[in-house]
This record gives C-alpha cells, sequence and structure tokens, in this order.
C-alpha cells in the first residue's frame, strides 16, 4: 500500500509531531538524520554527476542561482560559496538581481542552479523553464524524480530530504551545496589566488574578530 503524501508542514505537524513528547521525538529525528545521512554520503561518494555538474559551473562564463521560500536560503548558501572561488555568482533575490534582468540577457555560456524542492514554487519553476528555453545550461537539485524541473534540467541532483519532523530535512541539501562548492573551486582557475586576495582584503578591513 503506496503511503500517504504529506505535502504540507501543517500535515506533517498532525502526523509526526503534534502529542509526541520531546524526548521520543528528539530520538526519532535524530535516528532518522543518521540514517540518512548515510545513504546521502553513499549516493554522493557514487554519482558521477557532481563532477558533471562542477564542470558545467566552472565552464560558465556567469552562474546565476535561484531558489524561493525555504529553498532561496540554499541558493543563497551556494551562492556565497561557490563566489569565494569563482568570479561572476549571481545570486537571484528577485529585488536587486530580478528574473527579469537575467532572462533578457541568457546566453550560452550561462549557467543556472536551480533549487527546487517541495512545496514546488511556480516564481522558480517559471524562471527556470525560460532560462533553459533561452539557451542557458539549467542544474536543478530538486527531491523527488518527478519534480516539475527534472524533465527540462541538463543536470539534475535529487536528494532525500525525508524527516520525522514537519519540516523537511535540510542535511542531504547541504551535502550537495559543500560537495559542489569543493569541486568547483578545485578544478577553478585563479581560485587559489581569489581565496588568498579575499583573506588579505578581510585582513585589511577588519572584517573578522580574531584578527
Amino acid at each position: 500500500m503506496k503511503p500517504v503524501e504529506l505535502n504540507s508542514p501543517h500535515e506533517r505537524y498532525d502526523a509526526r509531531v503534534q502529542r509526541r513528547s520531546a524526548l521520543v521525538l528528539k530520538r526519532r529525528v535524530v535516528e532518522q538524520e543518521r540514517e540518512q545521512l548515510s545513504h546521502a554520503l553513499d549516493w554522493a561518494r557514487d554519482d558521477p554527476a557532481f563532477e558533471r555538474i562542477a564542470g558545467s559551473i566552472v565552464a560558465a562564463r556567469r552562474r546565476f542561482v535561484l531558489g524561493a521560500a525555504k529553498s532561496f536560503t540554499f541558493a543563497s548558501l551556494l551562492a556565497m560559496d561557490l563566489s569565494a572561488g569563482l568570479a561572476n555568482v549571481t545570486l537571484i533575490d528577485g529585488t536587486i538581481v530580478r528574473p527579469l534582468d537575467v532572462l533578457s540577457d541568457v546566453r550560452a555560456s550561462d549557467v543556472l542552479v536551480a533549487f527546487s524542492l517541495a512545496r514546488y514554487r511556480k516564481y522558480t519553476i517559471d524562471m527556470a523553464e525560460l532560462f533553459k528555453k533561452a539557451g542557458g545550461t539549467l542544474v536543478v537539485i530538486t527531491d523527488a524524480p518527478d519534480a516539475p524541473l527534472v524533465a527540462i534540467a541538463d543536470e539534475c541532483l535529487v536528494v532525500d530530504t525525508a524527516s520525522a519532523s514537519f519540516a523537511n530535512s535540510p542535511t542531504s541539501v547541504a551535502l550537495v551545496i559543500h560537495i559542489l562548492t569543493t569541486l568547483t573551486t578545485a578544478s577553478a582557475k585563479g581560485a587559489g589566488r581569489r581565496l588568498l586576495e579575499r583573506d588579505r582584503l578581510g585582513e585589511q578591513l577588519g572584517l573578522y574578530v580574531d584578527e
């Protein structure tokens, strides 16, 4: 029998969280995260898509990152980490950098990394579809093999976000971000020089309390 799908946080709260003791709930969440992380590490180790995606990001002239709602947090983290070793990394935030601005000037050498996790935002889907139609390379990070953008993605990573909590787990998504930024920075020309210059400027500007 197919398990009932719990699409909204409210449905997951009623089914998993409500009227459970803190101790029991904590143990359930921790044990599921432990199991999920073990599976995610094995998957990431063996999936060649990571290397292909890293290669696409490095080869691109411009790198755009997109996500809405909770996915915007993941997009922000990826954009920040990528920008440490790569130039021309842009987070599409909808205010300073708007989809209209990006879509009006898409080039074949551009890549868009789109985070599209349940519940899937129309904003992300529409933007990614138009970017792809304009000729850019589309990389999708999502949580189901039948998610809306999978069919049109040039490359796709499907992460497991199952959790004993009302909120979907961010563990595997964070792992994906960490691996992609590591691979891209390791293979990007000038990444070492860029990182060194950022350290020098950080010290000059007094950004950190340990300096």
